[in-house]
């Protein structure tokens, strides 16, 4: 088969709700809105963990946070596999522009080509370091990071450090694909060999600041949460920010104006990178095209900000597959989806052979309408202890045993305001999601000799 050049579009935080295919009314989003037209929407995508690094590390290894190893604030270890690495083996060119929060000791992780201003190891992968100095200069992460209040206070207009790095990352993106596809001055275009491109933006990730336009469209569109009735559960009720006491009305509605405006920039940025491929010559309708974020942002729903929480606007991500040579556009999959699913999708779609012991599932049947036989099942977790797993519209949720479980059912409840773990209406379904929360190494009753989520022997007893 002709293996498929491969576009992967990466956003970091970006609710599944903003974005004009997905609903949003005051949201421009034409080109995002495009490739849902004509591609595949996955309308339960979700992620492996709601936060950056480990979330992103399950995308990459196809493997929940647990079965990586990464479920805190760790990179995979040196030499791990991921997609990009398993691409890399089969002869493609894998190029990465902009973050991936690959900052270990292996910060390649696969990529044979790397563009933009992350490129980076952090201080703990330093080999033979001296422990008595760095703790001269460590500092707590207070001094680094500001309190959701704060960011919102502080939002508004402005060029923010995500906005100047994804400037920095797209205009590195436009050079490669110039120069591999044209190389007008050496004349040595790289057409023999296919290529996987990921463009991956730190918007629209707070500092929530734009430019002066989109800050004044938005400023007095968008409808900022207020009156959120906030959940007595010990975590989901963390990180609350209240209007009207720790920040006004105006201060919320600007962080909101802000935010949509950076969902609006990166759009436009996404439409920069398919022209210039149509620049060289290249037919965007030849490639597989894959948009997603690592996971979404509150944005102040049920009175709390940023991520970490299984809320849908947290623990939910826009997900599009576009491949219009091979799959019909247009539709929309409502099956639960994961983001760790797209590596043996990837290899499906590119005929390459996937790796044994993955989290990930093909979704080629999905893409192709057919859904019967799929298990419609989803995990996400967040630490060592916070587990998600979604079967159909049931949304089970595990926090130790020092917290009390929560059962969301989107069906009753989309607005996830009530928790049905005590209804004896859900004993049998909360039954299986005990059971399977054992079998994926959550619990009391863990399974001890934990390896993977273990969808390929669930296939194939099935």
């Amino acid at each position: 088969m002709t293996r498929p050049n491969v576009l992967f579009l990466m956003s970091d935080e970006h609710r599944p709700d903003v974005a004009g295919y997905a609903g949003d009314p005051v949201v421009r989003t034409p080109v995002l809105d495009e490739l849902a037209r004509t591609g595949v929407v996955f309308r339960n995508a979700y992620t492996p963990s709601p936060i950056c690094v480990p979330g992103r590390q399950a995308l990459m290894s196809g493997q929940l946070p647990k079965t990586c190893g990464c479920e805190g604030w760790s990179d995979l270890p040196p030499g791990h596999m991921t997609f990009a690495r398993r691409f890399a083996q089969h002869a493609y060119a894998t190029v990465a522009c902009g973050k991936l929060h690959h900052v270990g000791a292996d910060a390649m992780q696969g990529w044979t080509h790397r563009i933009g201003s992350e490129m980076q190891i952090a201080p703990t992968a330093v080999t033979d370091r001296c422990e008595a100095d760095f703790a001269r200069y460590a500092r707590p992460l207070a001094a680094v990071k500001w309190s959701d209040a704060k960011e919102i206070q502080r939002a508004g207009v402005g060029r923010g450090p995500n906005i100047v790095q994804d400037e920095y990352t797209v205009r590195g993106a436009l050079d490669f694909i110039e120069q591999y596809y044209a190389s007008p001055f050496y004349d040595r275009e790289q057409l023999h060999q296919p290529l996987l491109l990921k463009v991956s933006l730190l918007q629209p990730h707070y500092p929530y600041c734009t430019d002066a336009a989109k800050f004044g469209h938005y400023l007095n569109r968008v409808r900022p949460y207020l009156d959120q009735p906030v959940s007595p559960h010990p975590f989901l009720s963390q990180r609350q920010v209240r209007p009207g006491v720790d920040v006004s009305e105006r201060e919320l509605r600007r962080a909101t104006a802000a935010y949509y405006g950076m969902v609006e920039t990166i759009d436009g940025q996404y439409g920069r990178v398919l022209d210039a491929l149509r620049h060289v010559g290249q037919d965007p309708d030849d490639w597989l095209v894959v948009y997603t974020s690592d996971h979404g942002e509150m944005l102040g729903e049920h009175g709390i900000w940023e991520k970490q929480k299984f809320y849908e606007a947290s623990a939910r991500v826009p997900l599009i597959v576009r491949w219009p040579r091979r799959f019909a556009g247009g539709r929309v999959v409502r099956e639960n989806v994961n983001l760790c699913d797209l590596f043996a999708t990837l290899c499906d779609l590119a005929g390459i052979p996937a790796p044994p012991g993955l989290d990930s599932r093909s979704l080629v049947p999905l893409l192709r309408g057919e859904g019967d036989g799929w298990d419609d099942e989803t995990v996400s977790q967040f630490g060592r202890r916070n587990l998600l797993i979604k079967r159909g519209a049931l949304k089970y949720q595990y926090y130790g045993p020092e917290m009390p479980e929560v059962l969301f059912d989107l069906a009753r409840d989309p607005g996830e305001t009530t928790d049905f773990i005590a209804d004896p209406a859900y004993a049998g379904q909360l039954a299986t999601f005990r059971a399977r929360r054992a079998q994926l190494g959550h619990g009391p009753d863990a399974d001890p000799a934990y390896v993977n989520a273990g969808y390929v022997r669930q296939r194939a007893l099935g």
